[in-house]
């Protein structure tokens, strides 16, 4: 059986990779940032290099 440590961000838009320890959970996905999970709702990326999510 294969462990699954790593995985994309659920946000559509956005590009990065995530540790599943370090992943920012909300209804049961992982997001890399707060940002993410909430949606850009203030209009905001992630701030991760080379990543222009929103």
């Amino acid at each position: 059986m294969t462990t699954v440590t790593e995985m994309k961000c659920a946000c559509e838009s956005c590009l990065c990779v995530v540790s599943t320890n370090d992943a920012v959970q909300k209804d049961n996905k992982n997001y890399c940032s707060e940002a993410c999970a909430n949606g850009h709702t203030d209009g905001s990326g992630c701030g991760h290099t080379g990543c222009e999510c929103s």
